[in-house]
């Protein structure tokens, strides 16, 4: 049977963290609240020495209905009570490839590798919402090893759970775990043309495709054209969908 534990390897043990390495730590807390109280995303960081959270912020998605103190107190508890079992095994698989994934990256480049994955959070009423979780992490040890990581929850935009990608800073290249074959692979970051981030950003401020065409100096079927195109590259159905994938995978 799984347990709180299972969450935290030896491959990320923190024992000692050292006095130099608390002080970059001084009132950084300040900034993620701040930064919390200006998005709809729900936040949280995990201490890997203490081996819980450090911070939850109060956006409702990732509460469950509690109060974020209640669930900066219930740790990973929290995923026992609210993630469907199949998926906390998935969660568990996470941490293991992850942190396996993570031990092969040169010391200095570690801090620039964010992960992304969906798994089914239970809500009050008992509905299994899929979400996004984005992890990466804010403080290293002097050794490398991650002590504490920050992480963002939205809606996800996929249709099941898994999604497992890694993602390196100022690169277009992503590494997509296959849960099948269990292996990594690497992929391309999608790509969109001028023309396609001009149709997303015009979509997310409430423009019809008749109201987009003149701005963009063309005609409404043109529009309808590369939005269909934009569509078929991010594998959606409507522009609702293509803005969350845009905006969950940085597109924009």
């Amino acid at each position: 049977m799984s347990n709180i534990h299972d969450f935290f390897t030896s491959r990320n043990t923190v024992t000692n963290v050292s006095e130099n390495e608390r002080k970059q730590t001084a009132n950084y807390l300040e900034t993620i609240k701040a930064f919390a109280r200006t998005t709809y995303k729900s936040i949280y960081v995990i201490d890997y020495q203490k081996k819980g959270f450090e911070y939850v912020s109060e956006n409702p998605l990732f509460l469950c209905g509690h109060t974020a103190e209640e669930v900066k107190e219930m740790g990973y508890l929290f995923y026992f009570n609210y993630v469907i079992p199949e998926d906390v095994e998935l969660l568990l698989k996470i941490n293991t490839i992850g942190f396996d994934f993570y031990k092969e990256i040169p010391l200095e480049e570690r801090i620039y590798h964010s992960i992304s994955y969906d798994f089914h959070l239970k809500n009050q009423e008992g509905k299994a919402l899929l979400i996004n979780q984005k992890l990466t992490p804010i403080f290293l040890t002097d050794e490398g090893k991650i002590w504490k990581a920050i992480c963002i929850i939205s809606l996800s935009n996929e249709q099941n759970s898994g999604n497992i990608r890694i993602y390196k800073k100022g690169e277009n290249k992503i590494f997509k775990y296959d849960l099948k074959g269990n292996f990594w692979k690497t992929e391309e970051k999608i790509q969109l043309s001028n023309r396609e981030k001009e149709i997303l950003r015009l979509s997310v401020r409430g423009y019809t495709i008749n109201e987009m065409a003149k701005p963009m100096y063309v005609s409404p079927d043109t529009v309808k054209f590369h939005r269909r195109k934009l569509f078929e590259k991010l594998g959606v159905t409507n522009i609702s969908e293509a803005i969350v994938y845009a905006t969950n995978n940085k597109l924009i």
